[in-house]
């Protein structure tokens, strides 16, 4: 069946507000390559937006999984609970950052997780406020649209939000937003909005995802640390995006002297299984009733058996170590075309969660739509690109820890020469 013939039945059957990047429909994909129902082969630099960390079917985790399911699908752990779910929360109550005993959670999304978290900090603490950070990305749940700072397309449509919500802006030095500017927002939301000893959580992604792939500065992070314990707020890291070796360190927050009370993960946790979690502070985690924290599918056996072996793979390939040797090699790459790309405003990321950020060539402003021609044309020859940011004018990179050598080469061609192309053509 050809792609028309399936974009047609698509949007014949599904609602219009699922959108989707490309009109490429899988047919089979291993570690970094996807193949689609013609057999046209393409590299994928999504990884199915930093989920499979691990690699599209790697076979360590398709046995796991294969494995659990000979043994039974679901229980429903709130119902008659299994080992391994159990050994996972002990698993990540090691490795989540933070020298205190801790305890874990598992939902199905990374929205869950999110909207967990807020919870456990509202029961701990008494209070209902949180601070989130323009440009974030939370979810798409009634909470998840209200923490995350991007209008479209996100919030268009849906009415009032969930109130007691409150943004400072993101420091980005691009855009001329220091950590001063931010922290001096903050202390005014303090004496404007709400008083602090009222707030619940701040919540952040120690990488904005969605917003445009800036790394939260050690300043920053270090100052709402001291902040949070002055006023007895809960500190909440996002790291549904960065989690799981993406950024150089099995969870972002290591690149920093700080630690969250509170930790979310997804994506990369079960290898392209849903799976979510919250791990923090013992004595917060169980401040919430029983019955107050759960869910059907949260911790489904299956998901959890693919979480230890994507664990496993992480440590014994040395995934974090990888994830930093590519970045560095994409960002020469991308360095190395400043001179020749002028619309190539800005270079960035930690690991392999790197973006490039484009302005007009003439001009600071950001320029959606040469962002959009760059993925396009290389959607055409064979490279799956997304895009991302508040005005829709950074490309970030994503492809699986796992990439071959000579694939990430290919990729990084492709990448090239769409640029230098395209340079050319504006520059006729």
């Amino acid at each position: 069946m050809t792609e028309s013939m399936l974009a047609k039945r698509r949007s014949e059957a599904i609602a219009k507000g699922v959108g989707v990047t490309t009109q490429v429909y899988v047919e089979r994909a291993e570690n970094a390559e996807i193949w689609d129902a013609q057999g046209q082969r393409y590299i994928d630099f999504s990884a199915g937006i930093a989920v499979v960390n691990t690699g599209h079917c790697h076979p360590r985790v398709i046995a796991a999984a294969r494995d659990q399911m000979e043994k039974f699908l679901h229980t429903c752990h709130q119902v008659v609970p299994y080992e391994n779910y159990i050994a996972l929360a002990e698993r990540l109550n090691r490795l989540v950052p933070g020298n205190f005993v801790k305890k874990t959670v598992f939902v199905t999304t990374g929205a869950e997780a999110v909207e967990n978290a807020v919870k456990i900090a509202r029961a701990a603490t008494g209070r209902s406020g949180v601070v989130a950070f323009s440009g974030a990305f939370h979810g798409r749940t009634f909470l998840g649209m209200s923490l995350t700072g991007k209008v479209a397309p996100y919030k268009m449509g849906f009415g009032p939000l969930v109130n007691d919500v409150y943004r400072v802006p993101f420091p980005v030095e691009l855009h001329g937003i220091s950590v001063e500017q931010t922290l001096n927002a903050l202390e005014n939301l303090f004496k404007t909005e709400i008083e602090p000893t009222r707030v619940a959580a701040i919540i952040i992604e120690p990488v904005q995802g969605e917003g445009g792939f800036y790394p939260a500065p050690s300043e920053l992070l270090k100052s709402l640390r001291e902040i949070a314990d002055r006023y007895g707020i809960v500190f909440i890291a996002d790291e549904i995006q960065t989690g799981f070796a993406r950024t150089g360190k099995l969870f972002a927050m290591e690149h920093h002297e700080v630690v969250a009370d509170l930790t979310t993960m997804a994506k990369g946790l079960a290898g392209g299984l849903p799976l979510a979690a919250v791990t923090g502070r013992a004595e917060l985690m169980d401040s919430v009733v029983p019955g107050g924290l759960g869910g059907t599918y949260g911790g489904n056996p299956v998901a959890i058996a693919a979480s230890h072996a994507v664990l496993d793979v992480i440590e014994e390939e040395k995934l974090a170590t990888r994830a930093t040797q590519l970045g560095e090699r994409l960002k020469h790459c991308l360095h190395g075309l400043r001179p020749r790309v002028p619309q190539i405003a800005d270079v960035r990321g930690l690991g392999l969660m790197i973006a490039v950020e484009f302005n007009r060539a003439d001009s600071q402003e950001p320029d959606a739509g040469f962002t959009n021609t760059v993925r396009q044309k290389a959607l055409e020859r064979g490279l799956i690109l997304l895009t991302c940011g508040v005005h829709g004018n950074v490309i970030r990179f994503l492809p699986p820890l796992t990439i071959q050598n000579d694939i990430f080469d290919e990729a990084l061609n492709i990448l090239e020469s769409v640029l230098l192309d395209l340079n050319c053509k504006e520059g006729k």
